[in-house]
């Protein structure tokens, strides 16, 4: 019974080959009849456009002709030979583009064979053509000739004469062309809308007889394999239940294959930790050779008398449990080798246990963990050193920089209260002139004050930062630090960044900004500073170019313990503090540009 329905599903698929391909191939005969027919008919079309061009063109051509005839005789006194040449060419191409039209021509693709009415007019212009043609041959004959002008006159009379009706009947030809090229055009869309009209029955009558029946087999062959897909999962999973049955020994296998085929050291040995086999690799690793086939796995193991002991203690008391851990060994050579050994139990027979020894080398990863943790150590030191050097130079930055701005209060906010105070205590308001003139100086000297005190307060936060952000601040900090030193120093906002960052972030960027330029003044001897910001969506970049005397980047990062070294030190941990990144290029004798990217977080 299966078999007998395999047998005619084949059939049942052998028939829908057959019906798809007789489909297509009668929808891709009808394309190609139709393309055919199409194509043929399109250039029936090209070679009429071609024929009314021509036929156009014998209008002007026979024009030129009768203006050329005019000029030479009545304009030009004598005729050139190059003028009489140009009508000779000018009416050869005319006989010949007359006679290709009239007879045909394969060169350029005109028919030979015409309709009725195209026979009767070329028969009508005929003797036309052929007297002006002939006259003007004359005409040419007797100006070579250099004949009286008096049969020229009749000649030309003659060519005028002829040249309206010449054009009329021309007129009726071009016509005559055009009529019967739309002709052709109708005929052809009545063709398409046939073909059309015949590939939507065959359409219908495929869909009807051949897709219909066809798709009902499907639905019923479908079902069969569905049938037969629930049969074959109920055998399937029949089959994972025997299979389970032998689960626990094919696993047991397998671990022992794996053991055997992805490991490099093993061997295997008794409970009473004698050697059965060793393997070659871990035989090389230990010099082990036959002559030492009767010493214990601990002997060959490692020639150290406590290791020995140690690992005879672990194979007997881990010899049902397993186990798995790093042990060092010393070799023959005195060399210290680590191994990561794992010990696992296996049953070959009933009430017979074996040990299977599987190792891995790890001499090199230990080496380098110690290499690691003495670098580590060095980095640690070096790091702790480093930050007791900044953290005092933070100290001592603040102590100077709270000195100073003590002495600048005492020495210029101070002297110039104390003048104010007894300036007002000096007023006598008895003596108004005196008095008019101590109030116009108080106003100067507070003034002043207030000035001292917008420095003061701009040193320590300036106001923009607060109010406007960070481009307001730089901006001013380059303008003030300016017109303090007297060196050009510029701001450009090249991509017209206007947001507020954090508070940190936008103190910590003016710092870095405000120390790069410094630097660049006090060491750079620079006459040229520019500070140019620009930003993406995700990064704040802020460049200070200065045309300064240049340094060694590699000389100035040994010598941490300089002023200079100092700096840029100082530089590269408050731009962490921001999660930023500082890169400094420098040439000596050329300049140098200071880079801070710090990331813009939405």
């Amino acid at each position: 019974m299966k078999k007998s329905n395999q047998e005619e599903d084949k059939i049942t698929f052998k028939n829908l080959r057959r019906l798809y391909f007789f489909a297509l191939l009668t929808i891709a005969l009808t394309i190609i009849v139709s393309q055919v027919l199409v194509q043929y008919n399109l250039n029936q079309q090209l070679s009429d456009s071609k024929i009314i061009n021509f036929s156009g063109k014998q209008r002007m051509l026979s024009q030129k002709i009768v203006k050329e005839v005019l000029i030479l005789h009545y304009v030009s006194d004598t005729a050139s030979a190059k003028q009489i040449s140009h009508l000779q060419d000018v009416l050869s191409l005319w006989k010949k583009n007359q006679n290709a039209l009239e007879n045909g021509s394969d060169s350029l693709a005109f028919p030979k064979e015409k309709s009725e009415t195209l026979s009767k007019l070329y028969l009508e212009i005929n003797p036309i053509f052929n007297k002006i043609a002939q006259t003007t041959d004359s005409f040419l004959s007797n100006l070579k000739k250099k004949k009286q002008s008096a049969e020229n006159q009749k000649l030309v009379q003659i060519i005028l004469e002829n040249e309206g009706s010449f054009l009329s009947k021309m007129n009726q030809i071009v016509t005559q062309y055009d009529l019967e090229a739309h002709e052709k055009v109708t005929e052809q869309r009545k063709i398409e809308y046939w073909i059309f009209g015949f590939t939507l029955l065959v359409l219908l009558l495929e869909f009807f007889f051949i897709f219909k029946p066809t798709n009902k087999k499907i639905e019923r062959l479908i079902t069969r394999l569905l049938s037969s897909e629930k049969k074959a999962l109920k055998l399937a999973y029949d089959t994972e239940i025997i299979s389970e049955i032998k689960e626990n020994s094919v696993k047991e296998l397998k671990s022992l294959n794996y053991a055997m085929e992805n490991t490099l050291l093993y061997c295997r040995i008794a409970p009473d930790g004698s050697i059965i086999h060793i393997g070659e690799k871990f035989a090389k690793l230990l010099n082990y050779t036959k002559f030492s086939s009767n010493k214990k796995f601990s002997e060959v193991l490692t020639v150290d008398e406590k290791e020995q002991i140690n690992i005879d203690r672990l194979i007997f008391e881990k010899q049902r449990s397993g186990w798995q851990g790093e042990i060092k060994i010393l070799n023959k050579e005195n060399q210290t080798i680590w191994l990561d050994l794992s010990m696992v139990p296996v049953t070959i027979k009933k009430d017979e246990l074996e040990l299977l020894i599987v190792c891995f080398n790890i001499t090199e990863r230990k080496k380098a963990q110690r290499e690691v943790e003495r670098l580590n150590l060095e980095n640690t030191t070096e790091k702790i050193n480093q930050q007791k050097i900044i953290s005092s130079k933070i100290v001592e930055n603040q102590e100077n920089e709270q000195n100073r701005i003590a002495k600048e209060i005492h020495d210029g906010i101070g002297q110039m209260l104390t003048g104010l105070k007894f300036s007002l205590e000096s007023i006598n308001l008895d003596d108004r002139e005196k008095s008019e003139q101590k109030i116009e100086y108080l106003k100067k000297l507070s003034l002043d004050i207030i000035k001292g005190v917008r420095t003061a307060t701009f040193n320590l936060m300036p106001p923009e930062l607060s109010d406007h952000g960070i481009v307001s601040s730089l901006a001013k900090l380059t303008q003030e630090l300016s017109k303090l030193t007297g060196k050009e120093i510029l701001f450009y906002n090249k991509t017209d960044f206007d947001q507020r960052l954090d508070s940190l972030i936008e103190i910590n960027i003016y710092r870095l900004t405000q120390e790069a330029i410094n630097n660049a003044i006090k060491y750079a001897e620079s006459s040229h500073i520019i500070v140019q910001l620009s930003h993406s969506e995700t990064l704040l970049s802020v460049i200070i170019d200065d045309n300064g005397k240049g340094f060694d980047i590699n000389t100035v990062d040994k010598k941490r313990n300089s002023e200079s070294g100092m700096g840029l030190l100082f530089m590269k941990e408050r731009i962490q503090y921001i999660n930023g990144r500082v890169f400094i290029n420098s040439i000596p004798g050329e300049g140098t540009r200071i880079t801070f990217n710090i990331p813009i977080l939405k």
